[in-house]
């Protein structure tokens, strides 16, 4: 059901992440390009994400067949996973990244009723970096087929790692990103801005300029500065001023110090620490606590130090804490990521979240 109105004019919104999910969907790893040699570690992750996803919602996960369907389902029983909240749809994909090429879901309240819809960007592989994964571009239409919801077409290329909203009128990203010329050369910055606004069912969008060294994404929000609720956003900061990322985060943290929300008041701004350099092979890797997931119950939080008496700042550990602060009412778990990051994405660029309509 493609609509052909924008969805701000028809009452919908892009829900906040911490807002009630029905699921979360995920697409199973299977590229040994993008994870080279650590497919096998990957899966572990992905189990482990499941596994802790589904004690609270259903997990909606793309597989490419039946076999692969029933390898996993098995593997998650031995893990004792909630395998009632876990439905498999064979849908072939190229990759994993189903944050940035699936569908960007919308919700609308009349009265005590809830409605939802999608948005479906283009998918170009960030700028045509890798022509091979630009046929992911077709799942949100493959999904729709079963799903039966209003479908927003807004024809601009766009990823969901690029957007980061509270819910309340507010959208944050950044201009590396969206104003690159490989995404939408033919508008300026207002004309996304405005799209933007119709299409998220926002009122506000605060620009910031860069993301990290080595996100292949050009930019993305969420590897620098997340809503964790709708006055508060964290800000990823480097506390090494010789680092790469130093000046990068700290322009962006100057930004969100002066920055307002859609009512024009000031945002609170936490700092997130850095961890550690991790190197690829072909050079740093796009490694951030802000890449975290909010499921109902849970928030996975991407990690990367061993833990050793050699390391004498351990920034897993910071960083869990400060989220646990910031989401006393969900238990927030650490997951190893190390190998997942080879493929210059983490848990949020994985998981892409779908809105409930109850509550």
């Amino acid at each position: 059901m493609e609509n052909h109105k924008t969805p701000k004019s028809l009452g919908f919104r892009m829900p906040a992440e911490w807002e009630k999910h029905e699921g979360t969907w995920l697409t199973w790893p299977k590229d040994p390009i993008t994870w080279p040699d650590r497919v096998p570690q990957v899966e572990e992750i992905y189990l482990e994400m499941i596994y802790w996803i589904s004690q609270g919602e259903k997990v909606f996960l793309l597989v490419d067949d039946i076999a692969t369907q029933e390898k996993v389902l098995n593997r998650l029983q031995i893990k004792r996973t909630n395998l009632k909240n876990v439905i498999c749809h064979v849908i072939p994909t190229v990759d994993s990244w189903i944050r940035d090429y699936g569908p960007n879901f919308l919700v609308r309240e009349i009265g005590n009723k809830k409605e939802l819809a999608f948005n479906h960007w283009i998918f170009n592989a960030w700028g045509g970096k890798y022509a091979e994964l630009m046929e992911d571009t077709k799942i949100p239409e493959k999904i729709s087929s079963f799903l039966k919801i209003p479908v927003f077409k807004p024809g601009l290329v766009l990823e969901g790692g690029s957007i980061d909203v509270n819910g309340a009128g507010t959208c944050l990203t950044t201009k590396q990103c969206l104003l690159n010329p490989k995404r939408n050369p033919q508008l300026n910055q207002n004309q996304i801005e405005d799209s933007l606004k119709e299409y998220l069912g926002v009122n506000k969008v605060i620009w910031l300029e860069e993301g990290i060294v080595g996100d292949d994404t050009d930019g993305h929000i969420d590897d620098i500065a997340r809503f964790v609720n709708p006055t508060t956003v964290v800000c990823a900061v480097s506390e090494d001023s010789l680092d790469e990322n130093y000046e990068i985060l700290e322009t962006n943290f100057e930004i969100l110090r002066k920055a307002t929300d859609q009512d024009g008041k000031p945002l609170t701004v936490v700092t997130l620490p850095m961890p550690g350099k991790l190197e690829g092979k072909e050079g740093r890797l796009p490694a951030s606590y802000a890449n975290f997931y909010i499921a109902n119950n849970v928030v996975l939080v991407p990690t990367f130090q061993k833990k050793s008496a050699s390391v004498p700042v351990n920034n897993d550990a910071r960083a869990l804490n400060i989220l646990k602060e910031l989401f006393p009412d969900r238990k927030v778990v650490g997951i190893d990521c190390k190998d997942l990051v080879w493929g210059l994405g983490a848990i949020h660029c994985v998981t892409q979240q779908q809105p409930a309509l109850i509550g």
